[in-house]
């Protein structure tokens, strides 16, 4: 709560701008007295505008606010305010504007140059300065003090001049009460609600328009893209049809045009064999005559007739040098001889040579044979025919040898190969076993991880639990109750004893003798005054007892109408008229009590129905889950042993039965493995027994090469189908092994789908069965508390109707009451009208001593008001500690309910921590043999490597001694091969062959020297006899000629005909293209209507396509979903401001109505209390609606005189409006001002006189005696009335006192004094 501090001011006013004056406001009094224009009201001044920033009224735009220039003899004068305040959180702000007023030539010119706040910053300790503009100031400071600029402004500093505005005009009052209740920005909130909500309301229609256009032309693009897509696959099915009937086109007219083009080769051909039959038959006629003329037939060819016939000078000449190359011929010849003489000589000495390598060659053959037979014998490859070995023999066995050195490398392979197949079996088995055991020591982690979790879990609900048991320790129960009991029989005793002693008819009754006794003064008045004559008493008189009649009919028309009703609820009984409120009311409260009782009982049992539908719930929810567990596990067992078993649907309680088969199995598939790897081992030692000694491993039998290479067979087949054998029995093994670890992983899914089966569900079964055994306990009982309440709710609806009626009769009983006097002394008056008047002096006694009576009866009533007040302020203490004491039971019990929930959760948490202690003792056991068996396998494997390396070893060493034999053997081949691929016998042949040669070219160089003799004889007679020849040649040249030419006429005209034959005849080529020119029309006919459909639709397609493309169709889809979108939310937007406009419309009637309540109390309270005058009982703030739907009020200040509501503006007093605007403004303070105890009071006794400022002083002690408890309380009095500075300035509210005056310079000081004795 924000509170003020110190103010610093200087410069203001009649302040001297030279000097600082500082006052400190106290708590919860701070007192100002001083004299009428010592400056008091400056202080409230500087106060109201450091807050709000709004100057004094009348104050010229600041110019008479500021000391003025010419009184302090300068041309510019500076005032400045500081003000230190503490803001609503409680942190200490200082607020301070500098202002300046300068005289000009002809005016003054006033400005503010200066709004800071200091605070203090809580990290550093350093004071922290923010400049603001004096607008920003006006906004920061209201906020920081927790209050409205209205309520500174109209409640907490007001200043004296507009102190009375709650009775000014209308106008201004209502827009000062829509200030402080902030109502104008909420109206206005309001009223943009309401248009916005009208404009999206329009809005939304319009989104409805556009979405249905937008969905039509969804509509319409969808259909049209229907349509192109539909075209298109029509047009695409006609193109493919087109493209068939195109490739069929083009094959019939590549058929036509083949066709056309054999016929017109047919007819072509024809000519041509006509043309060369004739032209043959001429030409032979003149072959025939030419033959019969030849002298000679020539044997030479045509091309060395015609040469010689063309070239025959120049033959002449050749045949001429031919003589002379025959010659030349004839002399190379000569020396052809000689050359080979010498080349025989030469090949003679080469013979020798040649004959020398070849001993040599034969002496390697001899030791290679050597080495053959060596080896042989030493490895018992066989036997071996005598030597010289044939070089086939020998490379026939070198090859064998080089076979056995591959068989030895074959074997050292397979033994590798077997060694690691036997060694990666082995390690399988370990990799299967060591995943296996990774396995488990991952479930195994895993259920130690969860172990810590539930142990920290456990350790949270310890602690939760202890904390818990220690704040029950510090709590006493017990004590707890007891002093709740004793409260709350004090409560019942206090009420007690406020009901017996029945304040409000005591008070009521003595208020009505009071305005009994008011009334008679008043006739007595009238008759010491009377001047009117008997006629006007008579009319007075008809018209008092006819209103009387009326208000009596009116009685019995009410009585009538609700006698039944008033009997039905008093069992009969009908109370008297005077006593009927009464009762009623009383009926009413106890009714109502009844009533509230039975709601806060149907409550508590429908939230304990509540619960145990709850947990009828979640016990339903869990059983659920457990059967749905269970079946998920039954699903899961059969799907599992359905594949593992290949049954069609076996039974989950055969998983047993199962698990054992598959074990026996495992084990029977072990023994038959291991019995067949031993016998596979013995092979191997077998065979290295057999071919290092030559003896039968078993009777230890000599044995032969051929023996032991059958004996040596016969144990690689039986290894061989051994090794089948094994790898068969490993796989079946590894099988029955994998079946085992499957269905072993099963077993606990199995054990829980037992455990789940046998007790989670009957438990749960057997819980929701209790469950909804209280549900219908709790429902039964629900309904017979329903049944009741509404049968007291009925009882308290009926009462409640008859209430205004009893107030209807209390009013007119009072009205008969009040007229029957005033009969009465009208009757009186008139009857003793003739018979004697009183005197002046009795009746001026009677009315003196009526009104003593009167005051007196006033002094009780207000006693007996105190009285009431002190007993319903300490009813009201005692229930508050009753139900504070109610509230630390409650809280009490919330912690023993915390307490029991974390020992229940504790427990389940140790339950849960046991079963995974179980289930890793489970896991524990399982490992134990698995890791007994990867280490038993890891040996295995170790001993296996070991052996078999040893064993490779030997047959490495076998293999490389034979390899170095083979070796030296193959060194000596080599040197054979060499000499052999050198082909000196073949060149040794080739030599002998050349000379022989050379001796058989030698005789025929003579041959052919006898040749070219006999040549040269033979040319030299031709060219005697040239003239003979070319004549001859000419004629065979010409005859060949002739003959040549019917040839080839002979062989064109064949090839010809030759080619019709493989044309076909032309009738039938005729007729084909004749078919074909048919089936080309048919196929275009048929492609010519494709083209004509396929155009339409590509033209529907095209069309279709350019509808698309106008605007109304481009990104529809888009345009619709965000349409969409836009209409929702909006939609959605407009009920969430149809729903804010209800909720802030209902909530704003509710705060005004409330508020308007607690002002209207407040202030009937302190007027009572105050007022001391008779006339007004007491007064109150009306607000009448200003139209219907609307949130906007008007005001009236109204005073309640008797049963009359009068508007008090224009009919109080002076002093009555000045104490009306105080209590108003107290209450307004006490209602609107929960974050700022600051009220400050100018000049509060303003018309009012003695009495009425005594017990204004008395309302603001009890209201700072009520505030004694609330520190940071303030009230700022300022005074001149010493009388009334002494009544409230006493020292338990404060210990000094301001007072202002002023000095010699006329400057205002503030002095600090002691406080009043």
């Amino acid at each position: 709560m924000s509170t003020v501090d110190k103010m610093l001011i200087k410069g203001i006013r009649s302040f001297d701008p030279e000097n600082k004056h500082v006052i400190t406001f106290f708590k919860p009094l701070t007192l100002i007295v001083g004299s009428n224009g010592a400056g008091k009201t400056t202080i409230i001044e500087c106060l109201k505008l450091s807050c709000t920033g709004e100057l004094p009224p009348n104050s010229r735009s600041g110019q008479s606010f500021i000391h003025d220039p010419k009184v302090a003899g300068e041309t510019e004068t500076k005032g400045q305010i500081k003000l230190r305040f503490k803001t609503a959180a409680g942190k200490d702000v200082v607020c301070i504007r500098s202002f300046q007023l300068t005289q000009k030539a002809s005016k003054l010119e006033f400005k503010a140059i200066e709004s800071v706040l200091q605070t203090i910053n809580p990290h550093t300790g350093e004071k922290v300065c923010l400049s603001y503009r004096c607008a920003d100031m006006d906004r920061e400071i209201p906020a920081l003090m927790g209050v409205s600029k209205a309520i500174l402004e109209n409640v907490i500093f007001v200043h004296q001049d507009e102190s009375n505005w709650p009775l000014q005009d209308p106008s201004t009052l209502k827009k000062k009460f829509d200030d402080i209740f902030s109502a104008t920005r909420y109206t206005k909130a309001l009223e943009v609600i309401k248009k916005l909500h009208k404009d999206q309301a329009q809005e939304i229609k319009t989104y409805k328009l556009k979405l249905e256009n937008l969905q039509t032309l969804k509509d319409a693009a969808f259909r049209l893209k229907e349509n192109i897509s539909q075209d298109q696959d029509k047009s695409e099915s006609l193109k493919s049809q087109m493209n068939e009937l195109q490739q069929s086109i083009e094959t019939v007219e590549s058929k036509i045009l083949n066709t056309e083009n054999t016929l017109k080769e047919l007819r072509k051909i024809q000519d041509q064999i006509s043309n060369k039959t004739t032209a043959r038959s001429t030409l032979f006629k003149l072959q025939q005559s030419q033959y019969a003329a030849l002298a000679e037939e020539n044997e030479d060819t045509d091309e060395e007739l015609k040469e010689w016939q063309t070239k025959f000078e120049e033959r002449i000449a050749l045949l001429e040098t031919k003589i002379k190359k025959l010659e030349r011929e004839m002399r190379d010849e000569e020396a052809k001889n000689s050359t080979l003489l010498k080349t025989i000589n030469d090949c003679v000495r080469e013979i020798g040579k040649l004959q020398a390598e070849a001993d040599a060659h034969t002496l390697s053959r001899h030791e290679r044979d050597s080495v053959i037979g060596k080896i042989f014998t030493k490895h018992n490859l066989g036997s071996l025919p005598d030597p010289p070995f044939a070089n086939d023999l020998a490379l026939n066995f070198t090859n064998r040898i080089k076979n056995r050195l591959m068989d030895l490398e074959k074997d050292l392979t397979d033994k590798k190969r077997s060694n690691e197949k036997e060694l990666k079996f082995i390690w399988e088995r370990y990799v299967s076993i060591n995943a296996r055991c990774s396995e488990i020591e991952g479930q195994k982690q895993a259920k130690i991880a969860s172990k810590l979790a539930i142990s920290r879990r456990i350790k949270e609900k310890e602690n939760e639990r202890d904390m818990a048991e220690m704040e029950l320790s510090n709590l006493n129960l017990s004590y707890i109750d007891e002093r709740e009991k004793h409260l709350q029989i004090e409560v019942e005793r206090k009420n007690l004893v406020l009901q017996e002693r029945d304040y409000e008819p005591t008070i009521n009754q003595k208020r009505t003798e009071i305005f009994s006794l008011e009334q008679k003064i008043k006739a007595l008045h009238r008759e010491k005054d009377v001047l009117a004559s008997d006629s006007e008493d008579r009319v007075k008189l008809g018209m008092k007892k006819d209103e009387m009649e009326s208000c009596k009919k009116k009685l019995k028309k009410i009585i009538d109408e609700n006698k039944d009703k008033i009997r039905v609820i008093f069992k009969g009984r009908l109370p008297s008229e005077k006593d009927l409120k009464r009762e009623i009311s009383q009926a009413f409260g106890s009714s109502k009590k009844e009533y509230d009782d039975l709601s806060s009982k149907s409550l508590e049992t429908e939230k304990e129905l509540k619960l145990v539908q709850m947990k009828i719930h979640d016990a339903t929810n869990h059983l659920s889950k457990l059967q749905k567990d269970l079946d998920a596990k039954r699903r899961f067992l059969d799907s599992k042993l359905q594949t593992l078993l290949q049954q069609h649907s076996p039974a989950p309680e055969s998983f047993p039965d199962a698990l054992t088969e598959a074990m026996e199995k495992r084990d029977v598939q072990k023994s038959k493995y291991n019995i067949a790897d031993g016998m596979r081992q013995m092979f191997d030692p077998f065979e290295r027994v057999a071919r290092a000694h030559h003896i039968c491993p078993c009777c230890e039998r000599p044995f032969s090469p051929n023996e032991e290479d059958e004996f040596v067979k016969k144990q690689r087949v039986k290894s061989a189908s051994s090794a089948e054998h094994m790898k068969i029995l490993a796989v079946e093994c590894s099988n029955a092994d994998s079946l085992f670890q499957q269905l072993d992983k099963l077993r606990m899914i199995y054990e829980e789908y037992v455990k789940l089966g046998k007790e989670g569900i009957p438990n749960g079964q057997k819980h929701l069965g209790e469950l909804e055994e209280e549900l219908s306990q709790k429902t039964q009982a629900f309904d017979d508390i329903l049944g009741v309440v509404a049968h007291v709710k009925s009882e308290k609806d009926a009462i409640e109707a008859l209430l205004e009626p009893a107030e209807i009769v209390e009013r007119l009983l009072i009205e008969i009451q009040n007229l029957r006097p005033q009969v009465e002394e009208l009757e009186y008056k008139l009857d003793s009208r003739g018979q004697g008047v009183k005197s002046l002096e009795e009746i001026k006694l009677e009315i003196n001593s009526m009104q003593s009576k009167r005051d007196s009866l006033s002094t009780e009533v207000e006693t007996l008001r105190e009285e009431q007040r002190f007993l319903s302020d300490d009813v009201a203490n005692i229930q508050m500690r009753w139900h504070a004491l109610r509230e630390e039971k409650l809280k009490a019990s919330n912690i023993l309910h915390g307490l029991k929930k974390a020992e229940e959760d504790i427990g389940l948490l140790c339950e849960e921590s046991v079963q995974v202690d179980l289930d890793q003792k489970h896991l524990e056991e399982a490992l134990g043999p698995l890791i007994k068996e990867r280490e038993k396998l890891m040996q295995e494997h170790a001993d296996l490597k070991a052996r078999l390396e040893r064993e490779y070893d030997e047959l490495a060493e076998q293999k490389r001694s034979f390899q170095q034999e083979t070796d030296s053997l193959l060194a000596l081949n080599t040197r054979i091969r060499e000499f052999i691929d050198s082909k000196k016998l073949d060149r040794l042949k080739d030599v002998q062959e050349k000379h022989s040669l050379s001796q058989s070219q030698l005789s025929k160089t003579e041959t052919r020297k006898q040749e070219l003799t006999s040549e040269l004889e033979k040319s030299k007679e031709l060219l005697r006899n040239q003239d003979q020849l070319k004549r001859n040649i000419d004629d065979n040249l010409n005859y060949r000629k002739t003959k040549s030419e019917v040839d080839e006429l002979e062989k064109e005209i064949e090839g010809l005909e030759q080619g019709m034959v493989g044309f076909g005849t032309m009738s039938g080529v005729e007729a084909e293209l004749k078919r074909f020119f048919q089936e080309k029309d048919r196929l275009l006919s048929e492609l010519n209507r494709c083209q004509g459909t396929v155009s339409v639709y590509q033209s529907n397609i095209s069309r279709h396509k350019v509808e698309l493309k106008q605007p109304q169709y481009k990104d529809i889809e888009k345009r619709h979903f965000n349409q969409l979108i836009q209409l929702k939310t909006t939609e959605m937007a407009n009920k969430d401001l149809d729903r804010y406009y209800s909720a802030l419309d209902k909530a704003l009637m509710r705060f005004h109505t409330m508020k308007m309540e607690e002002i209207n109390k407040i202030i009937k309270e302190l007027w009572q209390q105050t007022y001391r005058g008779q006339d007004i009982d007491y007064i109150s703030i009306h607000s009448d609606s200003e139209g219907a739907g609307t949130r906007s009020y008007s005001y009236r200040v109204l005073m309640q005189t008797g049963d009359a509501e009068l508007e008090m503006r224009g009919r109080c007093s002076a002093g009555q409006k000045v104490l009306a605007s105080l209590i108003i403004r107290l209450a307004l303070a006490e209602t609107f001002c929960l974050n700022c105890g600051i009220l400050a009071l100018d000049e509060p006794t303003t018309n009012l006189d003695g009495p009425n400022a005594e017990s204004l002083a008395g309302a603001l002690l009890r209201i700072m005696e009520d505030r004694k408890g609330q520190e940071n309380f303030q009230l700022i009095v300022i005074t001149h009335d010493e009388r009334f500075a002494q009544l409230i300035g006493q020292r338990q509210h404060a210990e000094k006192y301001y007072r202002v005056a002023k000095d010699e310079h006329q400057h205002s000081i503030i002095e600090a004094q002691e406080i009043f004795d």
